[in-house]
């Protein structure tokens, strides 16, 4: 990894709130995108302050933390994203499991879908299954994100699949899930159709997505 985005995902790992934007703002001037920077740095560092909050490591508090350091610099990613110039492509509805209030990945998903032409649909955190599936057949949404970062809420996602069984429209949604506790094998668990490791990835998902609908 580059010394600089090394120090950017150093930053957030260790909720460095004074140091951050200085760092991002060096990554920017040796000519590193905001997609690289958040991919390779902020999603990096983020990935570590999950790490030790499952492990005991971090608590709560350094959560909000981490997410107040990486709200330091967002604006100015974001603000260097060139949005897409082609038509807006489908509706994604994003949204934090009921239970759980942890949402920066999310926001950071949001931003990067929205600069590739997605209309985002962000639901927020602490959303029931039920308003979910509302916001898919109230805006035709073809994709659900969902996020989880707390272990003991990840049931939250097979209450949502269950309930667009239930509600008839499993087979015209996909759901995509994140955070630091899901995995892979968590996504098969749960009846998910993909698992997103990273903001980045969860772009290349729901392109691919998008291009088989």
């Amino acid at each position: 990894m580059n010394d600089s985005l090394r120090l950017v995902c150093e930053a957030v790992d260790t909720l460095d709130i004074d140091g951050i934007r200085d760092l991002v703002q060096r990554c920017l001037e040796e000519g590193h995108t905001p997609e690289e920077i958040i991919e390779h740095g902020i999603g990096k560092g983020l990935d570590l302050v999950g790490k030790k909050f499952e492990a005991g490591e971090y608590f709560l508090a350094d959560l909000v933390m981490a997410g107040e350091v990486v709200k330091e610099v967002m604006p100015v990613l974001k603000e260097r994203m060139n949005p897409v110039d082609a038509p807006r492509r489908q509706k994604v509805i994003l949204a934090t499991v009921e239970g759980d209030i942890h949402e920066i990945g999310k926001n950071i998903v949001g931003i990067i879908l929205s600069a590739n032409g997605y209309e985002v649909v962000d639901l927020g955190v602490d959303v029931s299954a039920g308003r979910i599936l509302q916001a898919v057949k109230e805006t035709g949404a073809g994709i659900v994100g969902l996020s989880v970062l707390l272990s003991t809420m990840v049931g939250g996602i097979r209450t949502v699949v269950e309930e667009a069984k239930a509600h008839g429209i499993r087979d015209r949604i996909k759901i995509v899930i994140g955070g630091a506790c899901t995995s892979r094998a968590l996504c098969e668990e749960m009846g998910a159709d993909a698992y997103g490791e990273n903001a980045m990835d969860a772009l290349r998902i729901v392109n691919g997505f998008s291009e088989n609908a």
